[in-house]
């Protein structure tokens, strides 16, 4: 994966659960892994801002129901710090499914991003409306 210019706060651990801002079908996610994570004996996975992960369905369609899929996240409660000092943090935590490319599942997303998404996952950037 690319790097980001913002150091961010990981926020999420495993088990968090994240709302799916994407119209793939789910509602819910819930986080059982983190990619690339490297961490000691009985650490659990952290996660944050544009950080891939593996969920679970928790709510949504059947079809998609308690299946696996990868996901970023696109927004974070837990605030974080951009170069310029600003500090950014959303109302609520967001994912969006994708493929093993990186290609978003769905077709539209919901709400904003952050931009430090959109430096990693390009093809998110592109269906999205806000970027923040």
């Amino acid at each position: 994966m690319k790097a980001i210019s913002s150091s961010i706060t990981h926020g999420l651990t495993t088990r968090s659960l994240l709302k799916c801002a994407d119209n793939s079908g789910a509602k819910i996610l819930e986080i059982i892994g983190v990619k690339g994570f490297k961490g000691r004996r009985t650490r659990k996975p952290k996660a944050g801002l544009a950080s891939l992960t593996f969920c679970k369905v928790h709510t949504g369609n059947e079809k998609v129901r308690h299946q696996v899929f990868r996901a970023v996240i696109v927004r974070q409660k837990k605030e974080f710090r951009r170069p310029d000092g600003t500090r950014v943090q959303f109302e609520d935590n967001a994912a969006v499914i994708v493929d093993e490319k990186g290609d978003p599942k769905g077709s539209q997303i919901k709400g904003p991003i952050a931009k430090e998404v959109v430096e990693r996952f390009p093809t998110v950037g592109k269906i999205a409306t806000i970027v923040v």
